[in-house]
């Protein structure tokens, strides 16, 4: 019986043809040479090898040590070259070429796949800031009086972004907790997740002219699962009134995978309904496509499950954020990466946070290697997403895996 192809991944992979999400992974024989790939099930596509082998336009863009060039082409070159990636899969023709430039994944070295330009993080999730609200505020208001007339955010730190895998130092910093006399500095001791999305900018716009909630498509390149690890204790005695800063400026982890947006036409549905009117600028009742995205996180810690958000409960778009972080005419630029905020459902097992999970603390999740308040050092943390794809299929983000290590 002749061996199977990595052509022919088993029938309901996530990582089918239907899908062929884009990385960076060099190889152990060039450790330091850097080559654009697309993943079709255990296997990575040498994309560029794959463009010069079989003549194509696009070996410009494909044979790059990272995905700028094919971000910054716009999106009628990414729609373009998806085809022919996709072609190059599927077509029996094509296989002679096409089989020898794929390596197994677990051959090769994924990097972070785009040089980031700038970050910012929102709050787009109303049961997680209802849940922050009422921890934080138990006799005020849940929610701030302007969260559900505008996405909130901040401008994080680009140049704390890593690739999945790679470990994270535990933060030390200033902390006071309320009955205490004067600020301590050291190790964090309430060392947190956030299960969150993150969304790549390909096109970049022009600085005075805001981005308009249908020019979303033409902007944004693609997806992956994100956690924007956070300092609970450090942030809560820095962050009034300027907001997050140390507390979480340490590290975010993405994963090694960007989805592009067309991968998930299948999985697009509509935001919970609004309760306050929304200024035109994000609006978005008319819109013929819908806004959300239909997710399925899954939070593991210590390979143990802890939570499953869904996506699809985000009160606020990524075209919402998109349009008011440039409604004052920032300008977006190629690799700009902008997450959604903690994902958390309504129920305690689809919460995005152990500051929620646990109710900061008070109570502790029951694991299998015992109690857990918040992180320990050696405790390792997997993000994992699937939606639904094209004809019953399923799409899968790709994983987001990081260690705790002490400073």
């Amino acid at each position: 019986m002749p061996e199977q192809s990595p052509l022919d991944p088993a029938e309901g992979d996530p990582f089918g043809p239907h899908h062929l999400p884009y990385g960076v992974f060099s190889t152990a024989d060039e450790p330091g040479r850097r080559r654009l790939g697309v993943r079709i099930g255990g296997s990575v596509l040498d994309a560029g090898a794959a463009a010069h082998a079989l003549g194509s336009p696009y070996a410009a863009l494909l044979d790059r040590p990272n995905l700028n060039p094919l971000m910054a082409a716009g999106r009628t070159a990414w729609r373009d070259v998806r085809r022919a990636l996709t072609a190059w899969v599927t077509v029996p023709a094509h296989r002679a070429d096409i089989e020898p430039l794929l390596y197994p994944l677990h051959a090769v070295t994924l990097h972070l796949p785009y040089e980031v330009a700038d970050y910012v993080d929102f709050y787009a999730s109303e049961h997680h800031a209802t849940n922050v609200g009422r921890i934080f505020r138990p006799d005020g208001l849940a929610l701030p009086v302007n969260w559900k007339h505008l996405p909130i955010g901040y401008h994080g730190r680009a140049g704390t972004i890593v690739v999945s895998g790679t470990d994270v130092v535990r933060p030390s910093g200033q902390r006071k907790a309320p009955a205490d006399p004067a600020p301590v500095f050291g190790p964090s001791v309430k060392l947190d997740i956030e299960a969150e999305v993150g969304f790549v900018v390909g096109a970049p716009s022009r600085q005075g002219g805001p981005v308009d909630l249908a020019s979303f498509r033409d902007h944004v390149f693609g997806l992956c699962l994100l956690n924007d690890w956070s300092a609970r204790d450090i942030q809560a005695w820095e962050y009034v009134p300027l907001g997050p800063f140390l507390g979480k400026s340490f590290a975010t982890s993405v994963s090694a995978w960007v989805t592009p947006l067309e991968a998930l036409d299948a999985a697009r549905v509509r935001p919970p309904a609004r309760t306050e009117d929304l200024l035109p600028y994000l609006d978005d009742t008319h819109d013929e496509e819908p806004g959300g995205f239909d997710l399925h996180l899954s939070v593991s810690l210590n390979g143990e499950v802890v939570s499953e958000p869904p996506f699809s409960t985000m009160y606020w778009t990524a075209a919402q954020q998109l349009a008011h972080m440039t409604v004052n005419g920032a300008s977006l630029r190629t690799g700009d990466l902008f997450a959604s905020g903690t994902v958390s459902g309504p129920a305690r097992e689809q919460r995005g946070s152990l500051l929620e999970l646990t109710w900061n603390g008070t109570e502790p999740l029951e694991l299998q290697g015992g109690k857990r308040a918040f992180l320990e050092d050696g405790d390792e943390v997997t993000l994992t997403a699937w939606a639904p794809g094209p004809d019953g299929t399923r799409v899968g983000l790709g994983e987001v895996t990081g260690r705790i290590v002490p400073g």
